[in-house]
């Protein structure tokens, strides 16, 4: 128990001191932190720094080069719908116009195939009216010969 109380003895604080004792200590712990930051720096951040840059300018020229792409793939867009709408309207021009002749070509064959059916049927009628005109001929002379005979019989 002797070495216990020469312990307790020999820790009591004695002189100035306490809880913040300001002594060459801390000059040591600011270079060691100084020293360490230099370090840190020198070692971890700045090439953390440097990537973080690099892709941020890779991220940015790639951004630059999306719009750009962009902006040509908008322009390409607007000059094919303007080919596209006057291809269209060339189209329904074109599709109007052979509509127009395919119509004045039919209204012409039509005239001429009514003309032709006209013309055959007025050939039709008049072969037909001679044939009634021979045919009631024919008959008017039969009928004068049966009438002819009958009046003979009947003036027996």
């Amino acid at each position: 128990m002797i070495n216990l109380s020469i312990l307790i003895s020999s820790s009591e604080i004695s002189g100035p001191g306490g809880l913040f004792d300001i002594d060459a200590t801390l000059p040591v712990v600011a270079i060691q932190f100084v020293l360490l930051a230099i370090i840190l720096n020198a070692i971890l951040f700045s090439p953390l720094l440097t990537i973080i840059e690099e892709r941020k300018e890779y991220i940015l020229t790639n951004l630059g080069k999306a719009s750009e792409i962009l902006a040509e793939a908008n322009k390409l867009t607007t000059e094919y719908e303007q080919e596209l709408a006057s291809v269209r309207k060339e189209a329904q021009l074109e599709i109007t116009n052979s509509q127009k002749i395919n119509k004045e070509i039919l209204e012409i064959e039509l005239n001429i195939s009514q003309k032709y059916i006209d013309n055959l049927l007025d050939t039709i009628t008049n072969d037909l009216l001679d044939k009634k005109n021979t045919a009631l001929n024919s008959l008017d002379e039969i009928v004068q010969s049966l009438c002819s005979d009958i009046e003979t019989r009947l003036s027996i």
